[in-house]
């Protein structure tokens, strides 16, 4: 038989892109879940929003001119303020109705932003509505300083050239500081006689108020600045200026106050890094007992798992509510509220973990490759640590991660209540912004918003991720 040509033989479907190089290696666990993390847009984004939030935890009170323990009664239920943002409606503004009286008033302290519409009842008076400022409408003020503190006052504005002091008025009198409008009036008034009560001032025939200085004069007609007194001087600034005067800066909050005068920023970051810490260490803690306690109850099984179980349900039994109440009163008092707190979420926080581990320890105890294993010598550690646990890690890491926005809530209800009251230590957390907030919510809404807004953000947040990791972490679907 004659020997076919070699040059007759062909591919019968030749592939160009067909090459020798050898694959590539295979990836590691650790390498193949990042991979597979990195291919969820919802957990990556989740993760994304967590760094951010945490980055503000911990950087915000470190650039914050304020801390927890500020407190400015005259700067209360303040609006938020950032002029770069101004254009948007973040300038401090607030829309507000008032009398000729109040608009002029208003009008004497720059704080009529804009006019909006303008009104006359039955009897012809004027009502105003207008957007106010609120940080420009906390105007004067009367303050008692000793000699020390004005003569410092003084010297701060002949340095700076900011004025501080102002003209006592003339109608300042000693009963007077009870009325709130007292050092706002300034200016001559239409009708004297209803100065307690801050009425308007002259108007000119174009109807807008004309303001004449009606200051308290001395006996050589220069106006007083200070009104001696058995402690130093009674005297009369303009609020703002002295706030820059004691504190460096000009009064403006990002995130507006609270009912306090707490610059709401400084206090969302200071109990975001609170809740964090409280939350990690709780789910660290809780994560460690329970996977001993799962893996002990799953891998031996009969009686050792009959009576830890047990053991566990009778814990389980226990209402957290009244656990953490008992804790409060019985132990806060030695470990502070914190821990007393952080006692109350280990006692029964392990459990659900626990179940967690123990499911699947009895899923995967007689599968085939941990079989053989044991055939092969391995020890208990070995096939707990080794072989079973990771099988189980991308669930188990799940519910561990959904503990920490458990523990958040789970405080918010506490300091809700009332049964935690963290402020009383000088510290604050989301739960205890979200309790002291909840009576303004119809008036002044952005001092719940802030913290409700933080704390669905990690809600939402630490859901999506721990799906993600979850679905990383489970060796099931390395292969995909």
């Amino acid at each position: 038989m004659d020997a076919i040509p070699f040059e007759e033989f062909q591919f019968a479907d030749p592939d160009p892109m067909q090459t020798d190089a050898l694959p590539p290696k295979s990836a590691g666990y650790a390498a193949d879940a990042m991979r597979r993390f990195r291919k969820n847009p919802s957990a990556v984004a989740a993760a994304v929003v967590l760094a951010l939030l945490l980055v503000f935890a911990l950087l915000a009170p470190a650039v914050s001119h304020y801390d927890v323990s500020f407190r400015d009664g005259r700067y209360k239920n303040m609006l938020p303020k950032f002029a770069p943002l101004g254009f948007l409606g973040w300038n401090g503004c607030v829309s507000q109705t008032g009398s000729q009286g109040l608009y002029d008033q208003y009008r004497s302290l720059n704080a009529v932003a804009k006019l909006q519409s303008r009104s006359t009842d039955a009897s012809g008076r004027s009502y105003y509505r207008m957007q106010v400022d609120t940080y420009a409408r906390v105007g004067y003020a009367y303050l008692d300083v000793s000699q020390a503190e004005y003569e410092a006052i003084r010297a701060y504005e002949a340095q700076t050239g900011h004025q501080v002091l102002y003209p006592i008025s003339k109608y300042y009198r000693t009963n007077f500081l009870a009325v709130s409008s007292g050092a706002n009036l300034w200016y001559e008034l239409a009708d004297e006689s209803a100065a307690s009560t801050g009425e308007s001032a002259h108007h000119g025939e174009d109807g807008e108020p004309i303001f004449v200085a009606a200051y308290l004069l001395d006996a050589a007609g220069a106006p007083v600045y200070g009104v001696k007194n058995q402690t130093g001087y009674r005297i009369r600034v303009l609020y703002g200026a002295y706030y820059r005067y004691q504190n460096g800066v000009a009064p403006q909050f990002l995130f507006g106050t609270n009912q306090h005068g707490q610059d709401i920023f400084t206090c969302l970051a200071s109990g975001a890094r609170l809740s964090f810490l409280l939350s990690l260490a709780v789910s660290l803690i809780n994560f460690c007992i329970g996977i001993t306690y799962g893996a002990i109850e799953g891998y031996y099984g009969g009686r050792t798992d009959l009576v830890m179980e047990r053991l566990a349900d009778i814990l389980a039994a226990v209402p957290f509510i009244v656990v953490a109440t008992l804790f409060q009163l019985h132990l806060a008092d030695r470990a502070g509220p914190v821990g007393a707190l952080l006692f109350a979420f280990v006692l029964t926080g392990w459990i659900g973990i626990a179940a967690r581990v123990r499911t699947q320890f009895y899923r995967h105890k007689n599968a085939e490759f941990v079989l053989v294993a044991r055939t092969l010598g391995a020890g208990d550690l070995r096939l707990i640590f080794r072989h079973i646990l990771p099988n189980a890690i991308g669930t188990i890491i799940t519910g561990t991660i959904l503990i920490i926005p458990g523990v958040i809530f789970s405080e918010s209800m506490l300091s809700y209540l009332g049964i935690v009251n963290l402020e009383a230590v000088g510290i604050t957390s989301i739960g205890t912004m979200l309790a002291s907030g909840r009576s303004y919510l119809g008036t002044f809404p952005h001092i719940l918003a802030f913290p409700a807004v933080f704390i669905a953000l990690l809600q939402i947040g630490f859901n999506l991720f721990g799906n993600g990791l979850r679905d990383a972490l489970n060796p099931v679907l390395r292969n995909d």
